[in-house]
């Protein structure tokens, strides 16, 4: 017997950038770092791709880059910062996903996410594609490949999302076992077929197992992490079964989902764990250490699967946690969410007023303005010889998609980082809309207002946008 073993991670941070000088301002909370993107990718990202394996005498016995034998996805937005900030952790990324394609048959370990981490089954079809498609046309210009893979944001799904990765050519997705009724045994990917008809394969990862790597002591020993992958198995009995009868083949998949900054952010020195796992495991003959595509290879999905949607991994009450006071959240210290309905429709609202202005204004400049939005990230777009005001209107809807970052409803409470990035994409998006941003803006601070802090010396939505967003906007307008 035998045993395919997959371990995912996927890494993600939210767009930090100011979004008027696209760079990002110094964040005290991460001292001693510049900000939050140089701390993980200090204790995470780059320890991740040079990970230590220690010998019996604690000494280092070997260097690992854990993303070449793990399956991955970074967000886009995040390896848009690597790729200028810290260019030796990207090379070493895509290097890793080079390297696994050449042991895996072309199946590289990168999978694709959707570009801006919003929770898609809260968006509408139109905006679903355009992630999707900027998703698709990152990794592209990334790896060299197209994906045939993508990582739901939240691995928040439903029908229409999963309909539009069909359509757009990916071939499967991770969800977790709540998401999933009935999965297939033994690990076996799911066939799901869409309302219209699509097809689409659904890998559902070990619920205990990934619990216990992200919340659990499984990043305490990776020898004792490893001896929990392999339970059951007999590396003797697969050495003398080397050839398998295909017909008589019973696979199996062992997989694993976690947040990737688990590895060395969340938990010390976790990226050890990791590699200790990834040396131990590729000396057995009994175990495979592969990625989904590589599996879906040899092993189709067949057996139909249906979804509880919408739902995502990190909420109980299906999508809530992004537009409701619905009690998940990071701590329990907020007395209440209330903030989230209010907030959502503010920024809801805005976008449709901002949607309609691009329509009717980018009709002049392109034959079909959703189309342009849709190859906006695509190579070599970004550099053609567009009028000054066709590229503030497509700056306009990408600082409109950014107002869905998830990040900005995940935590408990209003006045964070998060959900100022948000305010901040807001007002730059009200600027480039021309004669129409005031009235836009004021329609957003009505909203706004009934957005409230918890903590009263914050105040409400409004008063953190005109403080901290709006005056942004104006003092650089001045500058």
């Amino acid at each position: 017997m035998s045993r395919s073993i997959v371990i995912h991670g996927h890494y993600y941070q939210p767009p930090r950038e100011d979004p008027w000088l696209e760079e990002i301002q110094l964040q005290p909370t991460a001292a001693p770092f510049h900000d939050w993107n140089e701390r993980i990718d200090s204790e995470c990202y780059r320890p991740i791709t040079a990970a230590r394996v220690l010998d019996a005498g604690g000494h280092i016995a070997r260097i690992v880059n854990t993303l070449a034998y793990t399956s991955f996805n970074f967000g886009p937005t995040l390896l848009t910062w690597m790729e200028r900030a810290s260019p030796e952790t990207y090379d070493a990324v895509r290097e890793a996903d080079k390297v696994s394609a050449a042991r895996l048959g072309g199946h590289g370990n990168a999978m694709a996410q959707a570009y801006h981490h919003t929770i898609l089954p809260l968006a509408s079809r139109r905006d679903k594609t355009t992630e999707v498609r900027w998703g698709i046309a990152d990794f592209l210009d990334r790896f060299g490949r197209r994906p045939e893979g993508m990582w739901l944001p939240e691995t928040a799904v439903d029908d229409e999302t999963l309909d539009v990765l069909a359509e757009e050519g990916i071939r499967y997705t991770i969800l977790a076992p709540h998401q999933v009724t009935a999965p297939p045994a033994r690990g076996l990917p799911g066939l799901y077929r869409t309302s219209n008809g699509r097809e689409i394969a659904i890998f559902v990862y070990d619920g205990p197992l990934s619990h216990g790597i992200a919340f659990g002591n499984l990043l305490r020993d990776g020898a004792a992490w490893a001896a929990r992958l392999t339970d059951g198995l007999d590396e003797e009995d697969a050495a003398q079964d080397t050839v398998q009868d295909a017909a008589t083949e019973q696979p199996e998949l062992l997989s694993m989902a976690t947040d990737g900054e688990t590895y060395g952010h969340h938990h010390r020195f976790g990226e050890m764990a990791l590699a200790k796992v990834v040396d131990t495991l590729e000396r057995r003959r009994d175990v495979r250490m592969e990625n989904f595509a590589s599996f879906l290879a040899r092993h189709p999905a067949r057996t139909p699967v249906s979804l509880v949607t919408p739902s995502a991994w990190s909420c109980t009450h299906g999508v809530e946690r992004w537009r409701a006071d619905c009690g998940c959240g990071a701590s329990t210290t907020s007395p209440s969410q209330q903030w989230r309905a209010p907030f959502r429709e503010a920024m809801q609202q805005l976008a449709d007023g901002v949607h309609a202005v691009f329509e009717r204004d980018a009709s002049a400049y392109f034959s079909d303005p959703w189309e342009a939005r849709n190859q906006y990230v695509s190579d070599g777009f970004a550099e053609r010889g567009l009028d000054v005001r066709a590229r503030e209107l497509l700056e306009m809807e990408r600082n409109t998609l950014r107002l869905f970052t998830s990040c900005a409803w995940f935590f408990d409470d209003l006045d964070r980082l998060e959900p100022l990035q948000i305010m901040r994409y807001a007002a730059r998006a009200i600027e480039l809309a021309g004669a129409e941003g005031p009235a836009l803006e004021e329609r957003l601070l009505a909203h706004l207002a009934e957005a409230a802090s918890s903590d009263p010396d914050a105040g409400t939505a409004r008063d953190i946008y005109l403080r901290k967003a709006k005056n942004v906007s104006a003092s650089l307008a001045g500058a």
